[in-house]
């Protein structure tokens, strides 16, 4: 953290994750004054739905901007502008004044996987962005089709359709719009083709679906209102306060990253990985997402491979381990967590025969599939708890390899990596997703990347810098890099296709138990 100095000025970024609202106040230079966190819950009401309250989000954004601003000591009237970036595929459905009427379906929701299926065979022109013969159950399209169906009279009420991002600009600033990011990452939205999609919503039954959505859409950086006098009074910052357009908080960080040009990729880790790269000419093809149009920077596109479940499982399984599921106190989180490393550490590449599949919410790419499942396989008494958190390591890191690959066959070889996220705090992690994909992996100087990426928008907006590309070259540094081990990359080389092999082996199986369980 750095003295601030009221002259300055400063920026505040949002990030909407899915624990909580994490606020920092950031100086010109991208160095942090204060960071704060707030906390809210998610419901799982059945197996694959996941379920948040957007009142939540609000509070949690109040409660985190306070904190982050009290801390910082900077006066509320030094702060220039502001951004959030939040969880994409969340979708908030509300009234006429933006009241929701049920809670959001978040990210991780994968109940709409018949819908997906449905979209997918449509076989519409905009499918482009999602392989043309797949969809996923996470995208909003899917998610508003489950509830058309299943909740008819809640989608006849709906006035207002919304990512979280957009939802919570509302709430700051009063303004019905669509970031051009959630827009065309998740809603098929294309500028160059007519915006939404309307032949696609009508083959789905879903005519009226652009009358709900914003007619307003907005490009990263560019402002899209200022505070309203409601909102600067519960958050502490002055009435009209300029407020950026934000983005999904994972393409948020390819701009805390400084991951703008083609030639680069964004590492993006948390609850879940995300692949993004930048490239000058459009591509489609299966196995991968995009290239969306103008999505994170005007005039290029953007290509996108995805991991649900990657730092959820591992805390998943850290739970199990430190006796959460039981209410036992024996040990805290941290301690057995620091356990699981020092001994993992000790283990070799291959877990000692223990594989994983890292699918414990389904695959979002290369296989773009709801119903696969996780599984680990190769046990024997003679493994301890250190060789299973190695193996759903590995798990990860070989999942993020078989998208780098992808993004190779289909023309986009990736060779300049850059990482933020939960997973760059392991060197354990870090080194095996190095090792695995005999990458280097750069980790910037500030590793909330989305909080810092937000900051980023809200210093253009705020007359800070002048554009998103020459604020982020100032803003984001690079303090170290990890470099592979050749001779591990060659002994993971086995593993990785048994990796492969696992999910061609189990997939029909996989499917029958989820529709047996579905049914």
């Amino acid at each position: 953290m750095v003295e601030a100095h009221a002259g300055d000025g400063f920026v505040l970024g949002l990030d909407g994750g899915t624990e909580g609202v994490r606020a920092g106040v950031f100086d010109p230079t991208g160095r942090p004054v204060a960071f704060a966190r707030a906390a809210y819950s998610t419901s799982h009401p059945r197996q694959g739905w996941a379920e948040q309250n957007p009142d939540d989000w609000w509070t949690a954004a109040v409660t985190a901007t306070r904190a982050a601003v009290g801390d910082s000591g900077v006066p509320p009237g030094a702060i220039r502008g502001l951004a959030v970036a939040c969880t994409s595929c969340s979708v908030v459905v509300s009234d006429a004044h933006g009241t929701p009427l049920r809670p959001a379906l978040i990210w991780m929701d994968v109940r709409a996987a018949a819908q997906a299926k449905r979209i997918a065979a449509t076989g519409d022109p905009a499918l482009k962005y999602s392989g043309f013969d797949k969809t996923s159950a996470e995208w909003l399209l899917s998610k508003v089709a489950w509830l058309a169906e299943n909740e008819p009279d809640t989608y006849a009420r709906a006035v207002h359709i919304n990512e979280y991002t957009d939802w919570l600009g509302h709430r700051l600033t009063g303004e019905w719009a669509a970031n051009i990011n959630t827009a065309t990452i998740r809603g098929y939205y294309d500028r160059h083709a007519g915006g939404w999609p309307g032949s696609l919503f009508a083959a789905v039954g879903l005519a009226d679906l652009a009358d709900k959505l914003p007619s307003r859409v907005v490009d990263l950086g560019e402002r899209l209102g200022t505070l309203t006098a409601e909102a600067a009074a519960q958050l502490g910052l002055p009435p009209g306060t300029p407020v950026a357009e934000g983005g999904a908080d994972a393409f948020v960080g390819m701009v805390g990253l400084d991951v703008l040009t083609p030639g680069r990729a964004a590492l993006i880790t948390g609850s879940s990985h995300l692949h993004l790269a930048q490239t000058s000419s459009p591509s489609y093809s299966a196995g991968m997402f995009g290239a969306y149009t103008d999505a994170v920077v005007p005039g290029q596109y953007t290509i996108e491979g995805g991991q649900v479940s990657t730092g959820s499982v591992l805390k998943w399984f850290r739970q199990l381990c430190d006796g959460e599921y039981f209410n036992a106190e024996a040990l805290s989180s941290e301690e057995v967590y620091r356990k699981l490393q020092e001994d993992a550490r000790k283990i070799p590449p291959g877990s000692d025969g223990v594989l994983a599949l890292d699918f414990w919410q389904g695959n979002r790419t290369p296989y773009v599939d709801a119903e696969a499942r996780g599984m680990i396989w190769g046990l024997t008494l003679g493994h301890t708890p250190a060789h299973l958190y190695r193996a759903l390591i590995e798990a990860v890191c070989f999942g993020t390899e078989n998208i780098f690959r992808t993004f190779a066959e289909r023309g986009h070889p990736v060779v300049d990596v850059v990482a933020c996220g939960g997973a760059v705090n392991s060197e354990l992690w870090m080194q095996t997703h190095a090792d695995v994909s005999n990458l280097p992996i750069a980790v910037t100087a500030v590793p909330e990347a989305v909080t810092l990426g937000a900051a980023i928008l809200a210093s253009v907006a705020g007359g800070l810098h002048p554009d998103v590309a020459t604020a982020a070259r100032e803003m984001v540094s690079v303090v170290r890099t990890i470099e592979p081990d050749t001779n591990a990359h060659e002994a993971y080389r086995f593993y990785f296709d048994r990796y492969v092999a696992s999910y061609a082996a189990m997939r029909d199986l996989m499917h029958e138990v989820v529709e047996h369980v579905y049914a």
